[in-house]
């Protein structure tokens, strides 16, 4: 694949008897460790330009969720799409890694659901927060269920045409920005979602959205939820696009309740990839509020 700006050698782990993950480990081994998460429909391409801002100094660390990026992509007989697995992923990474210290976590989309999921368990190892376009509690009262999300969660049809036809992965690398992608950087976002079995997981991700208590993710998000407040003494940085037709002003307006003190910075022309919008503002900006705050 050809990946503009990702001049990084994964690395790869067995995270699960024959499961191989894709994981960057970059920057200096003893540099304060930054844990990057990702969302649907990307990868650790996302963080790409985080990652060249700061491994200078930091150890980053940016796993491939399984079934996305350069991780194995299995069916379902071999691996249970759920997030609780994604956590359980992120925490036996890092106990592999021997990641047991400080650590700021870095999360988007999904990524904030599976890192405050794992932080439910290591909140000490916590030190400080980038959040950019995500979500650690469920969907607010007041926002609607956005209908592209319902197709795929909730209809035959939306999942066939996302399995069919990459159809949320090459949708989200026009619809997620408010300035056009490059062309090769499209091609990067979805290129590892190429066939049918390989779209697997972007597809699992949405019918795992929680929305009532019967579904299998609402009570690790709601437990998040709750527990949010907990964070509100460790630096926040908050970077937003206020363009994101899902993570828009009501779940910015939930994590500003929860971290009062935090810095946020929030554009009226970016969107969902906001790191790819705002990257020549947010960078350095984060870069900035990380030395500001050391551990």
């Amino acid at each position: 694949m050809n990946l503009p700006g990702y001049p990084f050698t994964p690395k790869k782990f067995q995270i699960r008897p024959g499961l191989s993950m894709s994981y960057l480990d970059e920057g200096p081994r003893d540099g304060e460790i930054v844990v990057m998460l990702h969302g649907n429909p990307s990868w650790s391409y996302y963080w790409r330009n985080l990652v060249s801002g700061l491994s200078d100094k930091y150890r980053c660390i940016v796993p491939d969720h399984i079934g996305m990026g350069l991780s194995d992509k299995p069916d379902d007989s071999r691996y249970d799409y759920t997030l609780q697995s994604r956590v359980d992923d992120v925490r036996t990474l890092l106990d592999h890694l021997g990641i047991t210290g400080p650590v700021t976590l870095a999360v988007h989309d999904w990524g904030g659901m599976i890192g405050f999921g794992w932080a439910l368990s290591h909140a000490e190892q916590v030190k400080r927060l980038v959040i950019l376009n995500t979500a650690a509690f469920p969907l607010p009262a007041s926002k609607p269920m956005p209908w592209q999300l319902s197709l795929g969660r909730d209809s035959k049809f939306g999942a066939f045409i996302i399995r069919a036809f990459n159809a949320f992965s090459s949708g989200a690398s026009y619809l997620g920005v408010e300035r056009k992608m490059p062309a090769d950087i499209r091609r990067a976002y979805v290129s590892p979602y190429n066939t049918w079995a390989n779209r697997i997981s972007t597809l699992r991700f949405m019918q795992d959205i929680p929305l009532t208590p019967g579904d299998k993710a609402w009570a690790l998000v709601e437990e998040s939820g709750r527990r949010l407040l907990e964070f509100a003494d460790r630096p926040a940085f908050i970077g937003w696009g206020l363009k994101d037709f899902v993570f828009d002003h009501h779940f910015l307006a939930g994590f500003r309740a929860a971290l009062p003190n935090a810095e946020v910075h929030a554009f009226e022309d970016a969107g969902h990839y906001v790191l790819e919008d705002k990257q020549d503002v947010l960078v350095p900006a984060i870069r900035r509020f990380l030395d500001m705050h050391p551990l």
